[in-house]
């Protein structure tokens, strides 16, 4: 599996159109750490060196279950659902906006300790 994930990943990132991105890179070298076994039920057990190699292949799994679901939580959360739904989300959107905006979350990030942006 954890060769799967690889070569998937570099197959996807491979349809970009600049490759020297380093954050490209940086996913392809955490892929290679992290393996994702399914056991009989489908639940997915996985293994990394680190924290944020396990959360990684989490994320990873979870995609791989349910992207749609993952894809519209995250419109949700960026305060974006509106343009998918239609007007009757604009309450959610304006809640999220006024929950945090894009630059609160960017300063939060860059203030944030090295172990915790991994």
């Amino acid at each position: 599996m954890k060769n799967f994930i690889y070569h998937l990943l570099l197959l996807l990132l491979g349809c970009t159109s600049d490759q020297t991105d380093p954050e490209i890179k940086r996913c392809e070298q955490q892929a290679q750490n992290v393996t994702i076994m399914r056991d009989d039920f489908g639940v997915p057990p996985i293994y990394g060196k680190t924290d944020a190699e396990a959360i990684f292949g989490m994320l990873y799994a979870q995609c791989e279950d349910d992207f749609p679901r993952v894809e519209r939580n995250y419109i949700w959360a960026i305060g974006r659902l509106a343009e998918i739904q239609g007007e009757e989300s604009i309450y959610s959107d304006l809640r999220a906006r006024m929950f945090m905006t894009k630059e609160e979350a960017i300063a939060y990030y860059e203030h944030s300790p090295d172990w915790l942006k991994k």
